[in-house]
C-alpha cells in the first residue's frame, strides 16, 4: 500500500513542479514582480539592498498617479551598460531566479522613482518658499531624505500626454527627470515603459511594510486638457 502511495506521489511530482513553474512565470507576467534597490536615489523611503513587489497588473488597467513609487525600464539610456560578474553555478542559480520572477533580469535596465508629474501637468521647482510646485499647488514632500531641499535645481516643465515626470526621495542622489531634460524624452518617462507600481517592502524583515503615496500630490486634480 505504501509503495503503490509512494509511486503515485512520484508520477504526481513532475505535474506539480511544472504547474508551480507556470503559476510562478504567470505572476511574473501579469501580477507581482520583485526588484531590488541598487542605490541609494530613494533614501530614505527605500534602502539600498532593499527588495520591493510591485504590482504589474495595475498599470495595465488604470492610469498611473502622481505621488506612487514606480519601476520603469530605462527610457532613454540613463543608466551605463550592466556588467554581469557572474559565472558557472552562481550564473545558473540568478538566471533561473530570473525566469521564475523571483528577481530582475540583469539584462534589462530599470529604475525605481516617485511619480511627481503626469500628462497635462505644470511642473515647477522651486517657489519662493523652496517648494516644488504641480499646476501652481505647492506640495509638501514629508519622504524627502532629510537636509535635502526639494530640489537644487531649477526647472519649469510641461508632462505631455501618455508621460510622467520622476524624482527620487534622495534629491541629492538621484538623477532623475531633472538631469535628463536634454534626452529625446526630455527627462519623461513614456507610460509604456512602466513595469507597475511598487506597493510593499518584502525584504529585509525590518523593512517590510506598505509605500505610502504622497499625500499632496494626490489630491491635485488631473489637468483637464493635458
Amino acid at each position: 500500500m505504501f509503495a503503490k502511495a509512494k509511486k503515485s506521489t512520484l508520477r504526481e511530482l513532475p505535474i506539480l513542479l511544472v504547474s508551480a513553474l507556470v503559476l510562478s512565470i504567470v505572476v511574473k507576467t501579469f501580477l507581482v514582480q520583485f526588484f531590488y534597490i541598487p542605490s541609494g536615489s530613494m533614501e530614505n523611503t527605500l534602502l539600498v539592498n532593499d527588495r520591493v513587489g510591485v504590482n504589474k497588473l495595475g498599470a495595465l488597467f488604470s492610469d498611473i498617479k502622481r505621488g506612487e513609487v514606480v519601476v520603469f525600464r530605462d527610457p532613454a539610456n540613463w543608466l551605463s551598460a550592466p556588467y554581469d560578474e557572474k559565472t558557472g553555478l552562481a550564473k545558473v542559480a540568478r538566471d533561473s531566479l530570473v525566469f521564475v520572477g523571483v528577481m530582475p533580469d540583469p539584462a534589462k535596465q530599470y529604475l525605481i522613482k516617485r511619480v511627481i508629474g503626469v500628462g497635462g501637468d505644470r511642473v515647477v521647482c522651486c517657489n519662493a518658499e523652496g517648494k516644488v510646485e504641480v499646476n501652481g499647488v505647492a506640495i509638501n514632500e514629508p519622504y524627502v531624505f532629510p537636509g535635502d531641499k526639494p530640489s537644487d535645481t531649477e526647472f519649469d516643465v510641461t508632462v505631455p500626454k501618455d508621460f510622467i515626470w520622476v524624482m527620487g526621495d534622495h534629491r541629492g542622489a538621484s538623477a532623475d527627470s531633472r538631469f535628463h531634460t536634454d534626452d529625446p524624452n526630455q527627462g519623461m518617462v513614456p507610460l509604456d515603459k512602466v513595469t507597475g507600481r511598487a506597493l510593499f517592502i518584502i525584504w529585509p524583515w525590518k523593512n517590510i511594510g506598505v509605500l505610502e503615496v504622497g499625500e499632496d500630490l494626490s489630491k491635485i486634480p488631473l489637468n483637464s486638457k493635458p
